[in-house]
Protein backbone atom coordinates (compact mmCIF):
# COMPACT_ATOMS: atom_id res chain seq x y z
CA UNK A 1 0.00 0.00 0.00
CA UNK A 2 1.08 3.33 -1.15
CA UNK A 3 0.20 6.32 1.32
CA UNK A 4 0.42 8.65 -1.67
CA UNK A 5 -2.85 6.47 -2.68
CA UNK A 6 -5.03 7.78 0.17
CA UNK A 7 -3.79 10.82 1.33
CA UNK A 8 -3.99 14.57 -0.53
CA UNK A 9 -3.00 17.51 -0.17
CA UNK A 10 -5.57 20.03 -1.42
CA UNK A 11 -5.67 24.34 -0.64
CA UNK A 12 -9.97 24.14 -1.00
CA UNK A 13 -10.15 21.39 1.70
CA UNK A 14 -8.69 21.72 4.96
CA UNK A 15 -6.84 24.73 4.28
CA UNK A 16 -4.18 22.70 2.30
CA UNK A 17 -3.30 20.45 5.38
CA UNK A 18 -2.29 16.91 4.38
CA UNK A 19 -5.93 14.96 4.98
CA UNK A 20 -7.59 11.38 3.63
CA UNK A 21 -8.21 11.07 0.54
CA UNK A 22 -12.23 11.48 0.46
CA UNK A 23 -12.51 12.34 4.02
CA UNK A 24 -11.96 15.95 5.83
CA UNK A 25 -9.92 14.18 8.40
CA UNK A 26 -5.90 15.40 8.46
CA UNK A 27 -3.14 13.49 8.69
CA UNK A 28 -1.97 15.59 11.81
CA UNK A 29 -5.42 13.95 13.92
CA UNK A 30 -4.41 10.30 13.29
CA UNK A 31 -1.27 10.70 13.94
CA UNK A 32 -1.82 12.81 17.72
CA UNK A 33 -4.55 10.52 18.55
CA UNK A 34 -1.81 7.85 17.78
CA UNK A 35 0.93 9.78 19.85
CA UNK A 36 -1.78 10.21 22.93
CA UNK A 37 -1.64 6.12 23.02
CA UNK A 38 -5.52 5.33 21.32
CA UNK A 39 -4.98 2.48 19.53
CA UNK A 40 -6.12 1.98 15.58
CA UNK A 41 -9.29 0.32 16.78
CA UNK A 42 -9.99 3.39 18.90
CA UNK A 43 -9.45 5.78 16.16
CA UNK A 44 -11.78 4.04 13.86
CA UNK A 45 -14.43 4.37 16.27
CA UNK A 46 -13.82 7.89 16.67
CA UNK A 47 -13.54 8.32 12.76
CA UNK A 48 -16.03 6.13 11.45
CA UNK A 49 -15.04 7.14 7.50
CA UNK A 50 -11.31 5.90 7.67
CA UNK A 51 -10.11 2.87 7.85
CA UNK A 52 -6.95 0.66 8.83
CA UNK A 53 -5.16 1.17 6.14
CA UNK A 54 -5.90 5.39 6.26
CA UNK A 55 -3.98 4.97 9.52
CA UNK A 56 -1.15 3.04 8.28
CA UNK A 57 -0.98 5.74 5.25
CA UNK A 58 -0.91 8.50 7.74
CA UNK A 59 2.11 6.99 9.69
CA UNK A 60 3.58 5.76 6.17
CA UNK A 61 3.20 9.36 5.57
CA UNK A 62 4.72 10.97 8.69
CA UNK A 63 7.71 8.68 8.34
CA UNK A 64 8.46 9.50 5.00
CA UNK A 65 8.39 13.51 6.59
CA UNK A 66 10.94 12.30 8.87
CA UNK A 67 13.04 11.07 6.83
CA UNK A 68 13.17 14.09 4.45
CA UNK A 69 12.85 16.66 7.11
CA UNK A 70 14.85 17.55 10.28
CA UNK A 71 12.91 19.55 13.21
CA UNK A 72 15.40 21.75 15.06
CA UNK A 73 15.92 20.05 18.78
CA UNK A 74 17.42 22.37 21.46
CA UNK A 75 20.31 20.72 22.90
CA UNK A 76 20.63 22.09 25.92
CA UNK A 77 17.69 21.93 28.62
CA UNK A 78 17.56 25.32 29.95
Amino acid sequence: MSWQARIQVDPAICHGKACIKGTRVMVSVILDNLAEGRSVAEILRSYPTLTAEDVHAAMAYAAELARERVVPYPTDAA
